[in-house]
C-alpha cells in the first residue's frame, strides 16, 4: 500500500524521535544552520529568556524582522514580506516584473537564496531564482527595462550575458545571453526607459551608440544599439527617465539640458529633444520620478521645486510644471517612486514621510499626500536605504541596501513567538539598553541602563506584565555606581519570593546597596540580604545563578559577602554571607551555570579554582576546585567567555573566542559536559556572542554578529533547532525535494534518505 504524503512525512516524525529515544550518534545534535523564520534585530543582543510559548530579547536595537537581504516581495495590503522568496546577499539598485509574476533584479550581490548570481537575477513568480537567467555583470547594475523578449541593463559592469559589454546591454529574458546589441557607453548607466522602438539612457556617459551624446541619449532598439540623432545634451549626470506620450522626463545633477537652463528637472520633446517650457527649477538634485495621468511626481534631495517648498518629494502638474497641494513632507532624501491607482509608493532615506513616522519606505495617498496604514519598515545594518520600488498587481517589490523589511519598531526589548519566530504585539519600548532579563510566572523583569519602560518611568530595573508589556507598580529604582562604564543592572534572577539583582549600583530598593541586592517580588523593595560587593574602583556583579540555597555570583570584586572573594563566591540565600567556597578568580567573571555538582564559570579568567584555566571552567559546587574539565578557550581581539548554557551532557559557550574544546570555534561552541572537548556543532559566528538559552532541543544565541551558521545574514540573533532547515521544510510541506537531501539519487526524497542523513551529518552542515 503506497502511503500517502502526510503519511510519509508523519512516519519520518516518528522515525527521528526513535533514534533520538535510542540516542543514535548525531541524532541529538542541533543544527549549525539558523532557522530561517525567525526574526532577527538591527542591533545587539545580550539577553535572551524563554517560556513555553514566547522568546524574550533584551539589547540595543529598535527593529525585529524576517532576514529579507536588499530585495523583498511586499503585500501590497499589509507591507508584510512574502512567505517565501529568495534573500539578496547584497543591494537591490533595480527591480522590474517580468509580467508573470516574477522580478528581474540588478545592484550590488553576489548570491540570490542559495544560488551565485552576480548583481542581475530573474526571480519566478514561485518566489524560486531562474536557473536558466544568469547573466552575471562583473559590475553593479543600476537600471532595467524589459520590453517583449528583452531585458536591457545599464550600470557600470564591462561584461554580461557572457559577452563584452560597457555599461549598457540588451539580455534575452529566456536565456540571459546579451544579443548582438550593443550601444557601447563609455561610462555609467544609471537610468533606463523603453518606448516603442527606441530605448532612452541617462547616466554619466559622454559616448554611446557610436555617438557623442552627453548624459543623456535615445537608443535604436532594432538589432543595431545605434543613437538615433535625438540629443538633449545634459551638462551633467541623468538619473531619473519617464516617458509620457511625447514626452520625456529626465532628473538628475544638471543645469542645462534640451539646449535650456533646466535646473535638476525637465521635460524634454520625444522628436525634437529640446526641452519643453515645463520648468519645475528644483534647487537640488532629482533622483526618482514616476507619471500617473496629468501628475510628475518627483524625488531627490531638493527643498524647493515648482516653485513652492517641498521636502524631498512632490507632484507636479504635468501641463505647467507648478507644484500640486499634495506635500508628504518627508524627512530625508527620496531614491524611489511607483505609483500604482491612488497610491504612491515612495522609498529612500528618510524617517517621516505623509505625516508619520516611517522608516526609508513608505505608502501615499494620491490625493491628500498622506501615509497610509502600510508600514514595511525598511530595516538594517548601518546605513539603510529602498533605492527602488516597483508594482505588479498585488505586490510591492522593494530594493535597497536594507537586510531586514516588514518588520516592527521595538526599542531594546522584545517577544518573539516561539512556534512562528515573529514578533508578538508585546512592546514595553524601553528608552535605552535592557541587558538582563528573567521570567516568572506572569512576569518579565528587565534590568538595563533604561530610564523609561513599559510606559511608565523606571531606572534600570522593572517588571512587565508578560501579557501586556506594560510596567508593574514594582519599582526598586537602581541609581548610582558608574552609568557611562557598563548600565546599571547586569544581572537577574528569581528564586521564590526574591528577585535578586547585580550590576553597578549604590542604591536599589529603597536602600544602599553596592552592586548586588535581594528585591521583595511584590513590593520591590531591598530586603535585609546585603552581600555589599567591593573592593575595587569600579565594582560589579555580572553573574547570577541560584540553586537552592545558594546564590552564585560573579563580576569583578574583591569583596563580598563579608569575606575576601576575588570575583566569585557563594553566597547563603537567607544571610547574604559568603560561603567558604572560594574559587579566588584572577580576573572578572562574567558567566555563570549550574548543572547538579557543577558550577560552570566563563569571563576574563585565566586562574580559578587553584588551576590554570582560560576565560571557561568548571568548578566543584562543594569545594570551589577546578575539575579536570579544560576548554581552554582562545583567540578573539578581547578573549572571553560572555555566556554559558548547560543542556543535559553539553555546555554551550558564547563570547570572544576563536578556539575552544580543542577545536577552532568562532564565539560559540557546544562543550563535552564530561570532557570538555568540542562537539561537531560549529556555527562559527563572525563577531562576538553574548547570550545563549537553551530550551528543549533550541539554541538560542544572541550578541553583536552578522553572520552565522554559514548564514552571511544573520543579525544579531539566531535560533538552532534539532532539526536541520532543509529536513524542516520538507516536513513542512514548503520543500518536496530540498537540495542535498537525496542521497540515493533517485530523484526523490523519501524516509531512508533523511534518517541517512540525520544520521551522518551530526552539525547538519
Amino acid at each position: 500500500m503506497k502511503l500517502k504524503p502526510w503519511a510519509v512525512k508523519l512516519v519520518l516524525v516518528i522515525a527521528v524521535m526513535a533514534l533520538v529515544a535510542l540516542n543514535v550518534p548525531g541524532a541529538r545534535a542541533q543544527s549549525s544552520t539558523p532557522r530561517e523564520e525567525t526574526w532577527v534585530t538591527n542591533g545587539y543582543v545580550n539577553a535572551i529568556v524563554r517560556t513555553t510559548d514566547t522568546v524574550y530579547i533584551g539589547g540595543n536595537f529598535t527593529y525585529v524582522g524576517p532576514v529579507t537581504g536588499g530585495g523583498a516581495p511586499l503585500d501590497a495590503s499589509t507591507g508584510a514580506a512574502a512567505a517565501t522568496f529568495p534573500r539578496v546577499n547584497g543591494s537591490v539598485l533595480t527591480c522590474i516584473p517580468d509580467s508573470s509574476g516574477g522580478w528581474y533584479i540588478g545592484g550590488d550581490f553576489d548570491r540570490v537564496g542559495s544560488i551565485a548570481r552576480n548583481n542581475i537575477a530573474h526571480i519566478l513568480s514561485n518566489g524560486s531564482v531562474d536557473p536558466a537567467w544568469n547573466p552575471s555583470a562583473n559590475n553593479l547594475v543600476h537600471a532595467l527595462a524589459v520590453s517583449g523578449s528583452t531585458v536591457y541593463a545599464g550600470g557600470c559592469f564591462t561584461s554580461i550575458g557572457g559577452q563584452t559589454r560597457s555599461c549598457i546591454a540588451a539580455l534575452d529574458a529566456a536565456t540571459g545571453t546579451a544579443t548582438d546589441w550593443n550601444p557601447n557607453a563609455d561610462n555609467n548607466v544609471n537610468a533606463l526607459a523603453v518606448s516603442g522602438s527606441t530605448v532612452y539612457a541617462g547616466g554619466y556617459f559622454t559616448s554611446i551608440g557610436g555617438q557623442t551624446r552627453n548624459r543623456i541619449a535615445a537608443l535604436d532598439a532594432a538589432t543595431t544599439g545605434s543613437a538615433t540623432d535625438w540629443n538633449p545634451g545634459a551638462n551633467d549626470n541623468v538619473r531619473a527617465l519617464a516617458v509620457s506620450g511625447s514626452t520625456v522626463y529626465a532628473g538628475g545633477w544638471f543645469t542645462s539640458i534640451g539646449g535650456q537652463p533646466r535646473n535638476y528637472i525637465a521635460a524634454l520633446n520625444a522628436d525634437t529633444s529640446t526641452a519643453t517650457d515645463w520648468n519645475p527649477d528644483a534647487d537640488d538634485s532629482v533622483y526618482a520620478l514616476a507619471v500617473s495621468g496629468s501628475t510628475v511626481y518627483a524625488g531627490g534631495w531638493f527643498w524647493s521645486i515648482g516653485g513652492q517648498t517641498r521636502k524631498y518629494i512632490a507632484a507636479l502638474n504635468a501641463a505647467t510644471g507648478a507644484t500640486t497641494d499634495w506635500n508628504p513632507n518627508a524627512r530625508g532624501v527620496v531614491f524611489a517612486l511607483a505609483v500604482s491607482g491612488s497610491t504612491v509608493y515612495a522609498g529612500g532615506w528618510f524617517t517621516s514621510i505623509g505625516g508619520q513616522m516611517r522608516n526609508n519606505i513608505a505608502a501615499l495617498s494620491a490625493t491628500t499626500g498622506a501615509a497610509t496604514d502600510w508600514n514595511p519598515n525598511a530595516n538594517g545594518v548601518g546605513y539603510t536605504c529602498v533605492y527602488a520600488l516597483t508594482v505588479s498587481g498585488s505586490t510591492v517589490y522593494a530594493g535597497g541596501d536594507f537586510t531586514s523589511i516588514g518588520g516592527q519598531t521595538r526599542n531594546n526589548i522584545a517577544a518573539l513567538d516561539a512556534d512562528t519566530g515573529t514578533a508578538t504585539d508585546w512592546n514595553p519600548d524601553a528608552n535605552k539598553m535592557v541587558s538582563s532579563l528573567a521570567v516568572s510566572s506572569l512576569t518579565v523583569y528587565a534590568g538595563g541602563s533604561f530610564t523609561s519602560i513599559g510606559g511608565q518611568t523606571r531606572n534600570h530595573v522593572a517588571a512587565l506584565n508578560a501579557a501586556t508589556g506594560a510596567a508593574t507598580d514594582w519599582n526598586p529604582n537602581a541609581s548610582g555606581g558608574i552609568l557611562i562604564l557598563r548600565p546599571l543592572v547586569l544581572a537577574l534572577a528569581v528564586s521564590g519570593s526574591t528577585v535578586y539583582a547585580g550590576g553597578a549600583f549604590t542604591s536599589i530598593g529603597g536602600q544602599t546597596r553596592h552592586g548586588i541586592a535581594a528585591l521583595d517580588v511584590v513590593t520591590g523593595n531591598a530586603t535585609d540580604w546585603n552581600p555589599n560587593a567591593s573592593g575595587v574602583d569600579y565594582p560589579f556583579v555580572s553573574a547570577l545563578a541560584v540553586s537552592g540555597s545558594t546564590v552564585y555570583a560573579g563580576g569583578n570584586f574583591t569583596s563580598i559577602g563579608g569575606q575576601m572573594r576575588n570575583c566569585i563566591a557563594a553566597l547563603n540565600a537567607a544571610t547574604g554571607a559568603a560561603t567558604a567556597w572560594n574559587p579566588n578568580a584572577d580576573n572578572p567573571v562574567i558567566a555563570l551555570a549550574v548543572s547538579g555538582s557543577t558550577v560552570y564559570a566563563g569571563g576574563y579568567f585565566s586562574s580559578i579554582g587553584g588551576q590554570t584555566r582560560n576565560y571557561i571552567a568548571a568548578l566543584n559546587a562543594g569545594t570551589g576546585a577546578a575539575t579536570d574539565w579544560n576548554p581552554n578557550a582562545s583567540g578573539g581581539g578581547n578573549t572571553s567567555v560572555y555566556a554559558l548554557a548547560v543542556s543535559g551532557s553539553t555546555v554551550y559557550a558564547g563570547g570572544e573566542f576563536t578556539s575552544i574544546g580543542g577545536q577552532k570555534r568562532n564565539y560559540i561552541a557546544a562543550l563535552d559536559a564530561v570532557k570538555g572537548a568540542a562537539t561537531d556543532w560549529n556555527p562559527n559566528a563572525n563577531h562576538y556572542v553574548a547570550a545563549l538559552a537553551v530550551s528543549g532541543s533550541t539554541v538560542y544565541a544572541g550578541g553583536d554578529f552578522t553572520s552565522i551558521g554559514d548564514d552571511r545574514m544573520r543579525f544579531y540573533f539566531a535560533q538552532f533547532d534539532f532539526l536541520p532547515e532543509k529536513v524542516k521544510r520538507y516536513l513542512l510541506g514548503l520543500d518536496s525535494n530540498p537540495t542535498g537531501l537525496d542521497l540515493n539519487g533517485d530523484g526523490k526524497v523519501d524516509i531512508a534518505d533523511l534518517i541517512w542523513y540525520l544520521i551522518t551529518h551530526p552539525s547538519a552542515k
